[in-house]
């Protein structure tokens, strides 16, 4: 999941990408953000298997359509919909916060599309870091402070969560149980049920006829309680629906928009 600075797809969220460096931020500091208005808008956001337990219990996992497939949490059904969210940008009730989210405005990219190393930086149009008087150093003299050792040690491990979370998915792949996803949801008094489309999910009739030596393998190597934490979690899409008509907001596009990772 890194990117390049300044490259012309930027990641979600992330408006601009620059490296930091105790030449120029020396005397920066960094603080909490008072609400997290860059995902007000956000309906699809990326999360690692490392996080499929606590995400499910929220909201619906599933599969972006398309090449490099990657696992996403639904919280809304339609672009520009977020049915967790509150108008001042702050959670309306208490949910799993995705380490994408958690992990913004840093985060580890190559500073030249051919470089094989990853670098910290950080999105300059966020109010979370600054020259400001409070908040805690980046650094300490011309050394990386504590504080900036803790978000390298987590972007690191995001980083380290999406390779494991890639080759999740290219198992699936080799597998053949990701198919294109279908989920029905009957209003009560409405004659035709609201079909939601546009996204991948794992292909139950398949995964029953496994042979007993490849279950026996996922069910080894961890992919299996997985599976099931997404497919669990499916049933989650029809609280999302719920939310989001209550909220006035009918959906009223029925396949999953592309998400930028």
């Amino acid at each position: 999941m890194a990117s390049t600075p300044n490259a012309q797809a930027l990641p979600m969220f992330y408006k601009d990408l620059v490296p930091l460096n105790s030449n120029e931020h020396a005397k920066w500091k960094v603080k909490g953000l008072d609400n997290a208005s860059f995902m007000q808008s956000q309906h699809a956001i990326p999360i690692t298997t490392d996080e499929f337990i606590n995400a499910a219990r929220n909201y619906p996992i599933v599969f972006s359509v398309g090449n490099n497939s990657v696992p996403l949490i639904l919280m809304g059904l339609n672009e520009g919909v977020n049915t967790f969210m509150n108008d001042e940008g702050q959670f309306s009730e208490p949910a799993y916060v995705p380490a994408y989210v958690r992990r913004y405005p840093f985060m580890l990219a190559k500073l030249r599309p051919e470089a094989e190393e990853l670098s910290l930086c950080f999105d300059p149009t966020t109010d979370a870091i600054g020259d400001y008087k409070e908040g805690d150093a980046l650094f300490d003299n011309d050394q990386p402070s504590e504080t900036t050792k803790n978000i390298l040690n987590f972007c690191e491990q995001f980083e380290q969560a999406g390779q494991r979370t890639g080759q999740f998915v290219q198992e699936l792949d080799k597998m053949g149980l990701l198919m294109d996803g279908e989920v029905s949801i009957q209003q009560t008094g409405v004659e035709k049920p609201f079909v939601y489309r546009g996204f991948k999910m794992v292909n139950e009739e398949k995964l029953r006829d496994l042979r007993g030596d490849e279950l026996r393998k996922i069910n080894q190597n961890g992919i299996l309680p997985l599976i099931y934490a997404h497919l669990f979690s499916l049933q989650m899409m029809r609280e999302v629906f719920a939310k989001q008509v209550a909220a006035g907001k009918m959906p009223q596009v029925t396949e999953a928009p592309s998400v930028q990772v």
